[in-house]
């Protein structure tokens, strides 16, 4: 074969002869001669680049990223002030690996009127704002204070036309109701996803992205992997 031939070149081309050999090396030795068609470099198959979208690297050990050699860049969310710009800090230690979100947590719901003003500065200054939502199983937050803070955020994530990271945990109803009412809703990434096959449908039609984790995986996970089933993958991320 000649040099450099590519294995995606068309086999019919392939042609036995010197000066075919020639046109297949560098451009600078094509001038030697001039061939049909304009030299055209060899094309290998992109590689496989993997990213981790939610990975709360300023809560663990940060040789986390360090052990993942495979793992291009991560996002790091915020889930309140304080971790929000922890995260901008690991950003800025390593912003080739580490891009990062600023959002608060429902868990801490309640803390929204004493960093709204914190946060929405350093949302704009962020990839995405998130982990925003509500967690209507734990109820670490009164309903009304997740409710007042998710609002909010999704608002001041339309506002700065970012992405929102979406935690959504027995609040179907509500989340959808709230995603729905935003002008694009398809800048939503529902995390970790649980929902079954009617709300996976639903929150489809609105042309969110949805995130499956580990739940996917578990024994109890049949209504989880349901709803995956009937997605579009190209809505989906693992």
């Amino acid at each position: 074969m000649a040099p450099h031939f590519g294995r995606y070149d068309d086999p019919s081309e392939i042609i036995d002869l010197a000066r075919d050999a020639v046109r297949h090396c560098s451009p600078s030795l094509s001038r030697r001669w001039e061939p049909t068609r304009p030299y055209e470099p060899e094309v290998y198959p992109p590689r496989l680049m993997w990213v981790d979208t939610h990975c709360h690297l300023q809560m663990t050990d940060l040789q986390v990223l360090d052990r993942a050699s495979d793992v291009d860049w991560v996002l790091v969310p915020g889930i309140d002030a304080a971790s929000s710009r922890q995260a901008q800090s690991l950003s800025i230690g390593d912003p080739d690996r580490v891009s990062w979100s600023a959002g608060l947590h429902p868990h801490d719901a309640e803390k929204w009127p004493e960093q709204r003003e914190e946060l929405s500065v350093l949302a704009a200054d962020a990839a995405a704002v998130g982990e925003i939502g509500l967690d209507f199983y734990r109820n670490l937050s009164s309903r009304e204070a997740q409710v007042e803070a998710f609002r909010d955020q999704l608002g001041l994530a339309e506002q700065l036309d970012k992405p929102a990271i979406v935690h959504c945990r027995d609040a179907f109803s509500d989340v959808f109701e709230t995603v729905g009412s935003l002008g694009d809703p398809t800048r939503v990434v529902l995390h970790c996803w649980t929902g079954g096959p009617k709300w996976s449908k639903r929150f489809a039609e609105l042309g969110v992205t949805f995130s499956f984790a580990g739940p996917v995986a578990f024994e109890t996970g049949d209504t989880v992997r349901r709803g995956a089933a009937v997605l579009d993958p190209s809505t989906v991320m693992v």
